[in-house]
């Protein structure tokens, strides 16, 4: 395909985005806008320099200024610009299902509520729905870097938002974090009924992918790059037909590939493993999910098949039902005529 013939067909496809952090899409604007009206203090004069601070060599290393961002973020007011704004360049992405994340603890720890922080998120999240008809799942985040017994915290705070909660996953700084950590969190919100997905083998190694399926009993893995490195571990994988939720452009800015073009998206592919193509936290890296899909479509030099695969697995991928799921593979089918 040239390049236009491919954009053409990215920007058309409909899509799930099914890993988005939904404080990593505070974009330099809107963050210079809030700390302006919250009369929040921030340590950067012009949002060039906040874009010129968004160069990381690690995974810590944007943690350090994701969490510094969070500050301006304080009034339900807030989160509802945030999470509104992000549904504008998903609509305009032909992004049709999302599967967000939240970090409440980033937030109560500073003592904003949990109930602000997500009634925010989800009156913009029904806005969105309303207004652009994309639907969504919302997942709430432990972070990992806390112990397991603030996590149990959190889901103790949680407890009145359940039947607008679909999961919990696992997110911060990997590396010294294993899932095991969290085993009996992760049993107790599934046996609330919750899904289970967790941030694995990004920057940790391939037992941290095990540890997600065997201890956690993960639906879905965020990541999963270091899979790769386990020829048995990526069997077991293809064999539960697990979902990746591959973040290319992330992958590039956080060092965890040295270049595009060693995105893992078309081996993946290659080996039956369900890939998909999501932008993390797309202020901080440099692309929402259409940007995402570009990126590695000219660097893998991916096919119209390819990548039409790519939007069918971020559907079936997702927590939608089976006869949702069939609806919007049915859509993109469509599309390719």
């Amino acid at each position: 395909m040239d390049r236009e013939a491919r954009y053409a067909l990215i920007d058309a496809l409909p899509k799930a985005e099914l890993h988005l952090h939904i404080e990593g899409s505070l974009e330099p604007e809107m963050l210079f806008a809030l700390a302006e009206r919250n009369a929040v203090a921030i340590p950067f004069a012009s949002v060039e320099e906040v874009r010129a601070a968004y160069d990381f060599s690690n995974l810590q290393d944007f943690l350090d200024i994701y969490y510094q961002g969070m500050s301006v973020l304080l009034h339900e007011q807030d989160f509802f610009d945030l999470t509104f704004a992000y549904l504008e360049r998903a609509h305009a992405d032909a992004v049709r299902h999302v599967e967000i994340f939240f970090d409440p603890q980033g937030h109560t720890e500073r003592g904003v509520a949990f109930d602000t922080a997500i009634g925010g998120i989800l009156r913009a999240l029904d806005e969105g729905q309303a207004r652009f008809g994309i639907s969504y799942r919302l997942i709430m985040c432990f972070l990992r870097h806390l112990d397991e017994e603030a996590a149990f915290a959190t889901l103790r705070e949680a407890e009145p938002w359940l039947d607008r909660i679909a999961g919990v996953g696992l997110d911060s700084s990997e590396v010294g974090h294993p899932p095991s950590k969290f085993a009996r969190v992760f049993a107790d919100a599934k046996a609330k009924g919750l899904k289970l997905v967790a941030h694995a083998g990004e920057e940790g190694p391939p037992s941290y992918v095990w540890e997600a399926l065997d201890l956690l009993k993960v639906d879905r893995i965020d990541h999963g790059n270091r899979a790769l490195e386990d020829e048995a571990l990526v069997q077991r994988i293809v064999a539960d037909t697990q979902t990746l939720t591959v973040c290319p452009l992330s992958n590039l800015k956080l060092c965890v590939i040295d270049r595009i073009e060693d995105s893992p998206v078309k081996r993946m592919l290659d080996l039956g493993i369900r890939a998909t193509v999501n932008s993390d936290d797309p202020a901080y890296f440099g692309g929402y999910v259409n940007t995402n899909f570009r990126a590695i479509a000219d660097a893998l030099d991916l096919n119209r098949e390819e990548i039409v695969q790519l939007a069918e697995n971020s559907f079936a991928g997702s927590f939608l039902s089976e006869e949702e799921k069939a609806r919007h593979i049915q859509a993109v089918r469509s599309t390719t005529g």
